[in-house]
């Protein structure tokens, strides 16, 4: 007689053989990881006059902020390229013009030999100006090169005062260059026009600020930054939209970065062909003050012109980013020969702005545009099962109807084969 346990081996045999016949084992890959480039990070420390205050748990700005970055030395990742600069450090004159030149690299980015980088710093003393703007030009000379994650760490107690260099339009202009450069901001007991700006400068490349009333903040600050630094992250590919779609830059999928100034109109290209799905999002960040009432738009065109598809997203002063998407799914083309089938279509993408300036507010350069691109499989003709929202996913549908029927069937038949052999005993 057939028992239960040999009525339940036999359908899991009947299950395993089907999923051995519709997911057959995957092949492994090829190739390993790709090697990256160690991530670097330049400090800048302050070591204006004003360092010499006493108001940070008993001991003077600039001890510590020595306290503090030898015990960031000691904890750096291994991985981690470090570098630093400093400003204020080496002449003490009222010369103007020569304190605003005063800053220079204590340690290159590279490497780290620990020993090296803490009597570097042991010899600082609180000495001059501070300025701002030349040592933020300074560290990204520092960084420049390559495509590692990069990232400056202002330490510093107060506003710049070399004027009318702006170091928050120098953050915007490294900002705009698309080298991917962040830069944090750290306020040694900051008053409020250095938050402003200290805010001012982070905001500008996408990175962040932070008030430090004691050591041991300062300290555990410095190295979650530059722990963060060694983090994996997609960095944009800087690129340039044009006014029109024709002489626009032919995109392919990835994650890019530009600059849109107040009310812009910029096109790009993107070739789809059929069979695909287009998916593209874009992110505009007013990274200075903006009026009300504002919003962006992403349109998708043919060549000629005639609009696809757009989406939109209006904003009212309550949020820095204001971003959108849309999708365009590209129809297959029936009874059409093979080179029809796979020729693709030029999509003109248009991202545009209603932005607006308060008066004083500069203009330039532009704020931060972030565009998406994703070209992707599309979900099949009309005919398929996935016309009924099941995408691609119809296939294992159809498995577990199907194996569902065949265990049906076979109960069936075992259930009347016992039932014909009770009745015979």
């Amino acid at each position: 007689m057939i028992t239960r346990k040999r009525l339940a081996a036999g359908a899991c045999g009947l299950l395993a053989a089907l999923a051995v016949g519709l997911f057959p084992a995957s092949a492994t890959a090829a190739d390993g990881p790709t090697a990256k480039e160690p991530p670097k990070v330049d400090l800048v420390l302050d070591v204006s006059g004003s360092m010499r205050a006493t108001d940070i748990d008993g001991q003077s700005r600039m001890a510590a902020a020595k306290q503090a970055f030898n015990e960031v030395i000691d904890a750096v990742p291994d991985e981690v390229r470090l570098g630093i600069r400093t400003l204020g450090a080496t002449y003490p004159g009222e010369d103007k013009a020569l304190g605003c030149k005063d800053t220079r690299q204590l340690y290159p980015v590279g490497p780290l030999n620990r020993t090296e980088a803490k009597t570097a710093v042991a010899t600082l003393a609180p000495t001059g100006w501070t300025p701002i703007g030349p040592a933020l030009l300074g560290a990204a000379q520092d960084l420049d090169g390559g495509n590692a994650t990069k990232r400056i760490v202002l330490i510093t107690d107060g506003e710049d005062t070399c004027a009318p260099l702006d170091p928050c339009e120098v953050a915007r202009d490294i900002a705009a260059k698309g080298i991917h450069l962040v830069i944090d901001t750290l306020g040694l007991v900051p008053d409020a026009k250095t938050r402003t700006q200290l805010t001012c400068i982070a905001e500008a490349t996408g990175g962040t600020y932070t008030s430090v009333q004691h050591t041991a903040e300062l300290s555990g600050r410095v190295r979650q930054l530059v722990d963060r630094a060694a983090d994996p992250v997609v960095n944009p590919v800087a690129t340039e939209g044009a006014k029109q779609c024709a002489s626009a830059p032919q995109l392919t999928p990835g994650l890019y970065s530009d600059r849109e100034t107040f009310g812009e109109h910029r096109w790009y290209r993107v070739d789809v062909r059929p069979g695909q799905e287009l998916r593209a999002s874009v992110s505009i960040a007013a990274d200075r003050a903006v009026n009300n009432d504002y919003g962006v738009l992403l349109r998708a065109t043919t060549v000629h012109g005639r609009e696809i598809v757009r989406g939109s997203e209006a904003g009212d002063g309550r949020t820095d980013v204001l971003s959108t998407g849309l999708r365009y799914p590209k129809a297959e083309i029936d009874g059409a020969d093979d080179g029809a089938k796979e020729a693709a279509e030029t999509v003109c993408l248009q991202v545009s702005n209603s932005f607006s300036a308060p008066a004083l507010v500069k203009t330039t350069p532009g704020m931060p545009v972030e565009l998406t691109i994703e070209v992707v499989d599309g979900p099949g003709t009309t005919s398929d099962a996935a016309a009924f929202g099941l995408g691609r996913g119809w296939w294992l549908l159809a498995v577990l109807v199907l194996t569902g029927l065949l265990a049906g069937l076979v109960w069936g038949w075992i259930s009347r084969w016992r039932i014909s052999v009770w009745r015979t005993n």
